[in-house]
């Protein structure tokens, strides 16, 4: 099986590989990305010793199955250990006795061995550090979905593993680009805009996008994965957020509400709709819900770090609570019934308004500007009532004095600008001059499927981004 893209992963595994000294590598990111995956087919499954926490296992369930993989990859006989102290003590006992040039060790899904009570990692601590960090050739990759787990207690503990893991790789989602190559790999050959339109419903998830069969359309495989009486995906929600988060309902709750307000939300915002108590945990939650890639934080221009907004951007959870969780009906083709739905067609306009957030390097590229130094942000202009009179998504502030103006816009065909949408681009844009204040030159810019329409509005546009942009690595 081929590695579709991680060129930067793979050539830092290969430097550990090469390196003179013992290396604990921390691969987390959002759940089905293929962490485990990339560890496996890079290391062509020659482990020295591999296990895999169980989800929502017992202690006695995951001694159990390290014990059993402990004894096949040592072709000896190993008791069941009592405890995790034991454990590590047999494992280092083993790879003590192990001559090789390098010995590989992958712990898969290490949050979930970290059962409640277990000491797991107080013992994977002292295994690490009393004898681990001393074998030069040990290459020890630990693995995790919990990626609050794997930031908080792995990366970010203040314990005795503090600043102990020598490389990080967090593993995005795929791209366009690299989506279209899986699509490719799979014998799929669907134009950029099929692509799209897989990308907007999917994520760049490989494990979704690996479900997919080149027999079927687009909207057919939708149709298959998410509304058939079989569908594999259709439980997937609930089962990511249960394999996240210990308070899943809540977390559930969080982005449920997010996915109602296209914009985002203040953490004031969150915390009055949902009758929250204001102690700290929403802000742990947050913070954790970015960390596996759900929501994004970010800014409006001239607001303080308080005013910060939360918007939900997991593509695939979007689309799931919009057309998915609340379907009860038995039509297995409805998606492909659904297609010139006027809930269709927001949907699209908004899931491409993510897409493009998700590929800011893209946009920066065709826009020219990836050589300088910019802060991405949005802006609302409210009335003395509070009701919101402009809005602008995407701003792309630049330091050579200069703010993209971004407009994103879903079409089948070349997007044709009228003469009412110009005139109130125009007068939006002074709008934003005139409550800013600011002095830098205000670029108009358009961020469409096929490109603009010539006619005689266009003009008014400085700048254009493509789908062929996004597409590019």
């Amino acid at each position: 099986m081929k590695i579709i893209g991680r060129e930067k992963e793979q050539k830092l595994l290969k430097e550990c590989c090469r390196s003179e000294k013992p290396e604990l590598v921390a691969v987390y990111g959002r759940r089905r990305v293929g962490k485990t995956y990339l560890v496996k087919q890079f290391f062509q499954e020659q482990f020295d010793f591999y296990t895999t926490g169980i989800y929502n296992g017992s202690l006695k369930e995951q001694l159990a199955f390290f014990n059993k993989q402990l004894n096949r990859f040592s072709n000896s006989f190993y008791p069941v250990p009592k405890n995790w102290m034991e454990a590590f003590d047999q494992l280092q006992h083993y790879l003590s006795r192990v001559e090789k040039e390098n010995i590989i060790v992958f712990f898969d899904e290490m949050p979930w061995l970290d059962v409640p009570r277990s000491k797991f990692l107080k013992a994977f601590e002292l295994f690490w550090n009393s004898w681990a960090s001393s074998q030069a050739n040990l290459k020890l990759v630990v693995c995790g979905s919990a990626t609050t787990w794997m930031t908080d207690k792995l990366l970010g503990g203040k314990g005795g593993l503090h600043n102990r893991v020598t490389r990080r790789i967090w593993l995005a989602p795929f791209t366009l680009s690299e989506t279209k190559q899986l699509l490719e790999y799979q014998s799929i050959r669907w134009n950029d805009r099929q692509v799209l339109d897989c990308y907007m419903v999917f994520g760049g998830i490989p494990y979704y996008i690996s479900m997919l069969q080149k027999s079927l359309s687009q909207t057919q495989n939708v149709d298959e994965l998410l509304f058939s009486q079989t569908a594999p995906l259709k439980s997937e929600y609930d089962f990511m957020f249960g394999s996240l988060f210990n308070d899943a309902p809540v977390y559930k709750r969080i982005v449920e509400l997010l996915s109602q307000k296209a914009k985002g939300m203040t953490r004031k915002e969150i915390l009055d709709l949902l009758g929250l108590t204001d102690n700290g945990n929403l802000t742990e939650m947050l913070k954790n819900l970015c960390n596996c890639d759900i929501v994004r934080c970010y800014s409006a221009f001239g607001k303080k770090q308080r005013d910060m907004l939360y918007q939900l951007t997991d593509l695939f959870t979007l689309f799931y609570l919009r057309f998915v969780k609340d379907y009860n009906g038995r039509d297995e083709h409805h998606w492909s019934n659904m297609m010139e739905s006027a809930s269709v067609t927001a949907w699209k306009g908004y899931a491409f308004e993510q897409v493009g957030f998700l590929h800011l390097n893209q946009i920066k590229k065709a826009l020219g500007i990836n050589g300088i130094q910019s802060d991405v942000c949005s802006w609302t202009y409210r009335d003395e009532l509070g009701k919101v009179r402009a809005q602008i998504d995407m701003l792309i502030d630049r330091n050579d004095q200069t703010i993209n103006l971004c407009e994103m816009k879903y079409s089948a065909t070349a997007y044709s600008i009228k003469k009412d949408y110009d005139q109130w681009l125009l007068d939006r844009r002074e709008l934003f001059r005139e409550q800013t204040r600011t002095k830098k030159a205000l670029h108009l810019t358009m961020i469409t499927t096929l490109g603009l329409k010539d006619n005689p509005y266009s003009g008014d546009i400085n700048s254009e981004v493509t789908l062929v942009d996004l597409m590019q690595l």
